[in-house]
């Protein structure tokens, strides 16, 4: 054996008796790595180190801890919030979309309801209710609740086929409601105006009557008198279902001004002439313009009408100023019925009776002058009549049957015109 190798053996021999010497000790980071991978969490009482090796422990928690499957009482209550959104989804879109645009519980027919001011919601829908308005009450009190319902007070004209999106902007009544075009002919009193409003579902018939004789509505729109008639201006005008009434009345007292001023500027002549010798202010230009309204068929007739009236007015030698206009008496029966022993049975047709009944303070054939207003709402061509009436002699006048009117200047030429009248009937009859 040779000397290398004795010297390897003799240090074998030495390594093996003693370890220590000849094992090499770990390092500190080596010890505080092999520390941080052996303890189960966070970091060990006395350690310092804050290295890679800790970091990429927490990321892995992290992860482990992302990826565990949610408990049985999660899911559960993900659920149970899901189906409660979903169930409030469906009510909001019913209540709000879908109730709304529902149709009424009836047909169309016209309902009255009168509502006082402030009152609470639950006595509105109790109202709506005991009318037959209704559908679904309880639903209603909640749509109501919900777009802040504020109903205006007073007497309303409901229809029992409204949806209750349409019944909400009725009880309003700021102008949201669906609409009627509303067309008032010529020569219609307000009596006339009133049945059609309400056959339109606009207002009811008496309400709309009273708005025309209210004091304090008069006052404010500047009418001298007992009520608005004549100066409801005759014209189409669109209206809210459910108007209040005393709004229908400023609108078409509104019309008339805005016309009537503009006729005066073009006829100053006319109106400063009236004014002089009569006296006449609007209120008797207008009344004289509703006779000329009644009495014409033809436009053409309108100014020599107006031309009989004011002669017999003017005329110093016309010794009693009647107009004798027959639907001045007619007008009588519509205000002072009650009052009027011959307006008792009165349908329409005036009757010689009317004429002559003193208690009858319309009658132009027992009262001198001028009736003591309108007698219905004249159109721009009798105001403009009178304006600017025909240059005539004329003190008389009688229906000829063909619409038009045959004109006299004496009493004798027209009571044989009246005799021709009555021979041409008597044949036509036979």
């Amino acid at each position: 054996m040779s000397r290398r190798s004795e010297g390897a053996r003799a240090r074998d021999e030495q390594a093996s008796a003693s370890p220590s010497a000849s094992v090499k000790r770990p390092s500190a980071s080596m010890r505080a790595r092999a520390a941080a991978d052996d303890a189960p969490s966070g970091r060990p009482s006395g350690s310092v180190s804050t290295g890679k090796g800790e970091r990429r422990v927490r990321r892995r928690r992290v992860r482990r801890s992302t990826r565990r499957a949610p408990s049985g009482f999660g899911r559960a209550a993900f659920l149970v919030v899901s189906a409660i959104g979903a169930l409030v989804g469906i009510a909001l879109t019913y209540l709000l979309v879908i109730f709304p645009e529902s149709s009424g519980p009836g047909s169309g027919k016209p309902v009255e309801v009168v509502f006082g001011p402030d009152e609470p919601l639950s006595a509105t829908v109790e109202k709506l209710e005991r009318a037959g308005l209704l559908r679904s009450p309880r639903a209603f009190a909640l749509y109501a609740r919900f777009v802040g319902l504020r109903v205006a007070p007073g007497k309303h004209l409901l229809t029992d086929d409204a949806s209750p999106h349409e019944l909400v902007r009725r009880l309003e009544r700021e102008g949201r409601a669906m609409r009627a075009k509303v067309t008032i002919p010529e020569g219609w009193t307000r009596f006339d105006i009133a049945k059609r409003l309400q056959a339109l579902h606009v207002t009811w018939a008496s309400a709309f009557i009273d708005a025309t004789a209210n004091t304090d509505l008069l006052r404010e729109i500047g009418i001298d008198g007992d009520s608005a008639e004549g100066f409801l201006f005759p014209a189409t005008y669109d209206f809210p279902l459910d108007s209040d009434p005393k709004d229908i009345v400023r609108r078409l007292v509104s019309e008339f001004d805005r016309r009537y001023t503009q006729l005066e500027q073009n006829h100053r002549l006319g109106r400063a002439q009236l004014e002089g010798s009569l006296g006449w202010g609007r209120k008797e230009i207008v009344t004289l313009a509703s006779m000329v309204e009644k009495e014409a068929a033809v436009d053409d007739e309108r100014p020599i009408i107006a031309s009989v009236f004011l002669n017999r007015l003017r005329d110093p030698s016309f010794k009693r100023k009647l107009l004798q206009c027959d639907p001045t008496a007619g007008y009588g029966c519509l205000v002072l019925r009650d009052r009027v022993p011959a307006c008792a049975n009165y349908t329409g047709k005036i009757t010689h009776a009317i004429n002559m009944d003193p208690s009858n303070s319309y009658s132009t054939y027992v009262h001198e002058g001028l009736p003591p207003g309108p007698i219905a709402n004249p159109g721009i061509k009798s105001l403009q009549a009178v304006l600017a009436p025909a240059n005539t002699k004329y003190l008389y006048f009688v229906v000829r049957g063909d619409r038009r009117h045959a004109f006299s200047e004496t009493l004798e030429e027209h009571n044989a015109a009246v005799k021709a009248y009555r021979e041409r009937m008597a044949k036509e009859q036979h």
